[in-house]
């Protein structure tokens, strides 16, 4: 594994713990897929960091659990910020 990619999977540990992060919500901080953060998590970590790795582990556990009540909540905030939004002029001309 090159330096670049333990770095990555050893920053994204840290960042995961620290900020409690998602999968989806690392993904979009360090610009990489949600499989990319998987495999950095699941898979490097472990042989790099095991400690980092098992609180990590702990806290995706964790989410997979909750994932359901937070069902549904980025579809609403959507709706709600297309609500607020004023409407789309069309023109009517040829």
């Amino acid at each position: 594994m090159n330096e670049r990619i333990w770095r990555r999977v050893i920053h994204l540990g840290r960042h995961v713990v620290e900020r409690r992060a998602t999968v989806r919500q690392a993904a979009r901080d360090f610009g990489v897929s949600k499989s990319t953060v998987h495999k950095d998590l699941t898979e490097r970590l472990p042989r790099l960091e095991p400690g980092l790795a098992r609180e990590v582990r702990q806290l995706l556990t964790a989410n997979r659990r909750e994932r359901h009540l937070r069902g549904g909540e980025a579809t609403r905030r959507k709706h709600r910020r297309l609500a607020a939004a004023p409407p789309i002029r069309q023109d009517s001309s040829p």
